[in-house]
């Protein structure tokens, strides 16, 4: 089972957790993120909504073309302390950028495994309607390995339980990819993903 648990994703303790694990040495010399980094610009994403952005990981990644949303306000004032534009939902909601259609893609990394099935629907639903029509939703998970390094994770999910999240808030999945390594080796590398490209509904002429 996860290890070393934190009282809430919400608490200030789980951006320590956050800071701590991406700033021991070795992640900075080799600058771990890079895979990752051409993995999300490669796909196109344009301008971005990153819910749950946490540190704001993903926003450097995309080159800082969007805008986070977290629930945790420790977390977003680090990231702002980056240059980076993030709110918390209430901020969000209150913002220009809390509007219909307003962003390219949304994009949910490493969030849905810390919700029950209901909750992670009603999160997706929530802000997908920022996303314009025809535009993308892209869902990151841990595999077997990863799911094990966070106890606020409650939910594994793999690739059918992410395209069954995509398809209830109205995206048509596209395409599914483990990510840096072959599938098979995400159940000894906790760094190994499941991603999941869905595209939202084009508006009827």
């Amino acid at each position: 089972m996860p290890t070393d648990r934190p009282a809430d994703t919400r608490d200030a303790a789980y951006t320590d957790r956050l800071t701590r694990l991406s700033g021991v040495w070795w992640k900075r010399m080799l600058d771990v993120q890079a895979p990752y980094r051409w993995n999300l610009r490669r796909l196109g994403l344009g301008f971005t909504l990153d819910v749950g952005c946490g540190l704001g990981r993903n926003l450097v990644n995309l080159g800082g073309n969007g805008v986070g949303v977290d629930h945790n306000a420790e977390s977003i004032r680090t990231a702002r302390a980056s240059g980076l534009i993030a709110f918390t939902p209430e901020e969000f909601r209150q913002s220009d950028y809390a509007t219909s259609g307003r962003f390219d893609s949304l994009l949910l990394a490493h969030v849905a495994e810390h919700l029950p099935e209901e909750d992670g629907v009603a999160l997706l639903d929530e802000y997908a309607g920022f996303v314009r029509p025809g535009g993308r939703i892209v869902v990151i998970c841990p595999q077997e390995k990863g799911y094990t390094t966070d106890a606020s994770h409650v939910r594994f999910l793999d690739f059918d339980e992410m395209h069954r999240l995509c398809e209830k808030v109205g995206g048509v999945v596209e395409r599914s990819f483990s990510f840096p390594f072959p599938r098979p080796v995400g159940k000894v590398f906790a760094y190994n993903e499941f991603v999941v490209v869905a595209r939202t509904e084009v508006a009827a002429a």
